[in-house]
This record gives structure tokens, C-alpha cells and sequence, in this order.
């Protein structure tokens, strides 16, 4: 039906399922807590950014979750959008730095910090794909450097100018910093999603370890705790199935409410 089994996109070339597990639930639960999360978390940067940019950002960062999850999980099956609502919760926090100074309240970015702290520690839960809710978080959060660049405060674009009014003064439209941690995260982007990275950890990233069926706990001892502990309560060991949840609508809701106050 379209979830993401390595197997087929590895073995039968079936590279679609990389996008079309996000669309896919295990539930209605599974599907409401989702959709509740996007609904708190869309609406806010839709309406700031555009469906055009946010729609790409959440694509995208499905994607790089749903490529993170394949990496990892090779002998189950996943389902669920929550590799890109991290992808959007990661965009917020990069949209937040990237545009510190036109921001009054800085609090709001530690309450995001605690919020995606409490959602990654829900993925260690079994049954959880963790590895898709990272891969959304990295991949949203590179790409709010690169989607969600906002004006300096000041600035005026010369086209909103009346004919005739002199401006004293004309403010660049964006800081150094702002380009610098566009290009880094545009580089970084590349080279996480296609480019050979054997000078860092002697194996390739991204695509290319993919299709070459490359399993990355091969290479990574400790990585699958990442997903999932083991405890008294429950074992890691039997899954075969993963869904892909979120708690940030709870979580968001919160956030939203400490912007208002």
C-alpha cells in the first residue's frame, strides 16, 4: 500500500515509498494525533511563510525521515507523517535563531527546546520510529535556514517606497550571519542527502548508502537505543512494525499559548 519496507525500495527499485509512508497511519489514533499536531504546528507557518515554502519544507523533511528510518530499520515496516512534523517543529526552532533580533520574547525558544526534547524521548518507546522523527528534526531544522530567512527589522524593500520620499537611511535586508547559516545548511543538506562522506565516518550517506542496501547499524553499535530502549517493561527485540507518532499537539498548543502571552 506504500509503506516504507526497505526491501522493496532496495531490492524492487520502489524509491516512492520514501514520500508515500508519510501519507500512510496505523490507526485512527495514529492518524489523529498526527493531524492534530500538524493542525497546531501548519497553521502558524503557513500563515507567516506561505503553503509554497512550508509545503516544500514539510516534503522534504518527510523525506529526510523516512531516508534516516531506512537506514536503520531494515527488517520492519513504517508508516506515519511525524518525520515531517518533526521536520516543521525543527523549522521553528532554526526560524527562531535565524531571526533572533526581530524577536522581543527569546522565551519562547527554550519552551521549544523542552518540546522536542519531550517528542524524541516518546520515540524511545518500541514501536516508535525515533529514527524517522530525527531524520525530520535535522532535515527541517537545515532547511528553516533556508526557507524561513526573514527581512532585518528596518528594512524596506524599494518597491514599497512612495515616489519622491527620501529614505536616510537603507538597512541590508539580511545580517552576515543569516547568509552564512544558509549556505552551511544548504551544504549540508547536499551532502547529507547524496554526497560521500568517508572522511568523516568511513562510509557513504544518504542515497547512495541506500540503494547500495547498506545497513547503517552495521556500522553503529549503540545507534539502535536511539529508537528504542529496552526495559522490565518491554522488549526491543520483536518489532515489526513502526509507527510514526507525535505528542507535540499537547506540547504545541503550550507554545503557541506562551507566544500569545
Amino acid at each position: 500500500m506504500g509503506a516504507l519496507d526497505v526491501i522493496k525500495v532496495v531490492h524492487k527499485h520502489q524509491a516512492w515509498r520514501l514520500i508515500s509512508c508519510i501519507w500512510l497511519h496505523a490507526g485512527v489514533f495514529h492518524i489523529l494525533a498526527n493531524m492534530l499536531s500538524l493542525l497546531f504546528i501548519g497553521i502558524r507557518l503557513e500563515q507567516e511563510f506561505g503553503f509554497v515554502r512550508i509545503g516544500l519544507l514539510y516534503l522534504f523533511a518527510g523525506f529526510g525521515g523516512s531516508l534516516m528510518s531506512a537506514l536503520f530499520i531494515q527488517a520492519g515496516i513504517s508508516v506515519g507523517a511525524s518525520g515531517a512534523l518533526f521536520g516543521l517543529l525543527g523549522s521553528m526552532l532554526s526560524e527562531l535563531i535565524t531571526n533572533w533580533t526581530i524577536y522581543a520574547n527569546k522565551a519562547p525558544l527554550l519552551t521549544l527546546i523542552f518540546i522536542v526534547v519531550i517528542n524524541l524521548a516518546v520515540g524511545l518507546l518500541p514501536h516508535v520510529d525515533n529514527f524517522a522523527h530525527i531524520g525530520g528534526f535535522i532535515s527541517g531544522f537545515l532547511l528553516g535556514f533556508v526557507f524561513l530567512i526573514r527581512p532585518q527589522f528596518g528594512y524596506v524593500s524599494k518597491k514599497h517606497i512612495p515616489t519622491g520620499y527620501i529614505v536616510t537611511s537603507n538597512k541590508p535586508k539580511h545580517k552576515p550571519y543569516q547568509y552564512i547559516l544558509w549556505l552551511v545548511s544548504m551544504i549540508l543538506l547536499v551532502l547529507g542527502f547524496v554526497i560521500y562522506f568517508s572522511f568523516l565516518s568511513r562510509f557513504t550517506f544518504g542515497l547512495i548508502l541506500l540503494f547500495r542496501g547498506v545497513n547503517l547499524n552495521d556500522q553503529c553499535s549503540w545507534c539502535h537505543y536511539m529508537s528504542c530502549v529496552p526495559t522490565k517493561l518491554w522488549s526491543c527485540k520483536s518489532q515489526q512494525a513502526y509507527c510514526e507518532v507525535s505528542c507535540a499537539a499537547l506540547f504545541v498548543y503550550l507554545f503557541l499559548i506562551s507566544l500569545v502571552s
